[in-house]
């Protein structure tokens, strides 16, 4: 049976990326959502604690083993801080997780210590594609064998850092399977629209689309491990900063109702706005043990790993847009200004639903 309670190392982690997420990505947030832009020393400063370091192990460039639990509670600090921060320094482990995870032997010699070693660095991924049917099982990027190669078409969506990134691995249909590709920077016949996408939220971070034009890879690129580790990898990270954005806009609206006056009565001591309290409460409580178990599972190599991880992401969709809402709610009029964060942690909680593939733990 899973613990409950968290190892000394866990406790250190979730120490240190709460201070971070608190003294650091939140005072951050509301002037990179503004400016459109996530300032490179900050997410260089979260990159140094490394939270990925931990995940990859010695023979790779890391110093530690994965661990599904600690990657998740670190992502919810991180976006209960900010959640363009938290996935702007995440980025890197769209790369390098799904070759630890599926990738070959020599693939992981090769690629994941320049990825650990260095600095900060745009690696990314592509998952999404601008389809109303999207299913991540179901592609509609296709690679073709061709000769010792694979030839890669389509178009992705939702590809952070495109335009900078060293390197990025594009999921495609192979032969009714979905399988990683890596492909480098520049590769012919690769298309980055320079124009970033906009969203409703996630302003700070910049998104491109990315065609694949008949891109030509060798087989020596292909990941030969399977898909469904590396997705539940992204459903869990999203699951876990669902909560966390959830408890920050959560935790705002409390404190604002607790000081707020209407007609001589605090807005807390109302009884409709302490049952929306209680309900957000039990709601964030409720995925976070959902999140939790997925990642033990995970951990434990449990044969309903897919199955949990998807129950927490599915429950946290629902849960982060009732909770974020509700503090708007709860703001009343100022909920409805940018000079308070609920309106921001609303417009990103709106996206979680889209947002499988922009993070992994």
């Amino acid at each position: 049976m899973y613990s409950f309670e968290p190892s000394d190392e866990q406790k250190l982690l979730i120490e240190t990326a709460r201070r971070f997420a608190t003294d650091e990505l939140r005072k951050a947030a509301h002037e990179a959502e503004e400016k459109k832009e996530f300032p490179l020393p900050l997410i260089n400063k979260g990159w140094e604690l490394g939270i990925l370091h931990a995940s990859i192990p010695e023979a790779y460039g890391g110093f530690g083993e994965r661990s599904a639990l600690t990657g998740a509670l670190a992502a919810e600090e991180f976006a209960y801080g900010d959640l363009a921060g938290a996935f702007a320094i995440g980025t890197p482990s769209l790369f390098a997780l799904p070759i630890l995870l599926a990738g070959s032997e020599e693939q992981k010699k090769q690629h994941l210590p320049a990825v650990i070693a260095a600095e900060w660095k745009p690696y990314t991924a592509a998952l999404v594609e601008p389809a109303f049917d999207f299913d991540p099982n179901d592609l509609k990027t296709t690679a073709k064998a061709e000769g010792s190669d694979y030839i890669l078409t389509g178009e992705k969506t939702l590809v952070p850092f495109a335009a900078q990134a060293e390197m990025m691995i594009v999921f495609a249909k192979l032969e009714n399977e979905t399988k990683g590709f890596i492909v480098p920077k520049g590769a012919a016949g690769l298309q980055v629209q320079e124009e970033r996408e906009k969203w409703m939220g996630l302003n700070a971070l910049p998104f491109h689309r990315v065609k694949l034009d008949g891109v030509k890879v060798p087989a020596s690129n292909l990941l030969p491990g399977d898909f469904a580790p590396v997705l539940d990898a992204s459903r869990l990270a999203v699951a876990a900063m669902a909560v966390g954005v959830a408890k920050a806009a959560f935790e705002y609206s409390r404190d604002y109702a607790k000081e707020r006056d209407v007609f001589g009565v605090k807005v807390a001591q109302k009884q409709a706005i302490a049952f929306m309290f209680a309900e957000m409460a039990t709601e964030i409580e409720a995925i976070r043990l959902l999140a939790w178990e997925a990642a033990w599972a995970i951990d434990n190599k449990k044969e309903d790993a897919s199955q949990k991880a998807y129950l927490a992401l599915t429950g946290a969709i629902d849960m982060a847009m009732m909770v974020t809402d509700r503090a708007v709610q709860i703001l009343g009029g100022h909920g409805y200004i940018r000079d308070h964060p609920v309106e921001l942690w609303m417009r990103n909680g709106r996206g979680f639903a889209t947002f499988t593939g922009l993070a992994m733990v």
